[in-house]
């Protein structure tokens, strides 16, 4: 296939790769509110610190996060020519999907600040390689995800206080 025609067809698909980028996205969220929204009781009774963040900021931060993780993942996808060519770039975007996933079910699942610890300290340098990966292939993609890697430090360090307040 041409560079032109190559183009042509990524071009045409860009719409639907980047619907689907949200759905892979959204349903992650969705998996991770499933341990969640159960927790959200046993959250309320935890001593937190002084820089927790008021309940009504964290869906709206994660919608936003996950809304730019999925613009991200569509430039790159689009950037690659599609979904199998940047596979390389896609797989630790997978893990650090998982991950996030895996982290609301060790935390809020199990009601477990140690286990959810456990969990972001992989998190964080899945994201960073996810950082990496993608700005091989699309530096704004790459730029999208630092919001994200902020505001899981940020939960990383939170998360660590409600362990140390609550052991």
């Amino acid at each position: 296939m041409n560079v032109t025609k190559s183009f042509r067809v990524a071009r045409l698909r860009s719409p639907l790769a980047l619907l689907l980028s949200f759905l892979i996205c959204f349903l992650a969220a969705r998996l991770g509110s499933i341990a969640t929204v159960p927790g959200l009781g046993w959250y309320e009774t935890l001593a937190k610190p002084g820089f927790t963040p008021p309940n009504w900021a964290f869906p709206v931060a994660w919608t936003i996060l996950f809304a730019l993780m999925a613009i991200s993942l569509w430039r790159v996808v689009a950037a690659s020519g599609g979904w199998i060519a940047g596979n390389r770039a896609l797989i630790p975007f997978a893990i650090q999907l998982c991950l996030n996933v895996v982290w609301s079910f060790a935390f809020f699942g199990h009601q477990s600040p140690a286990a959810g610890f456990a969990v972001i300290v992989l998190l964080i340098p899945a994201i960073v390689w996810t950082i990496l990966a993608f700005r091989r292939k699309d530096a704004l993609a790459a730029w999208l995800l630092a919001p994200y890697l902020v505001w899981v430090t940020y939960a990383a360090i939170l998360n660590a206080a409600i362990w140390r307040l609550n052991a």
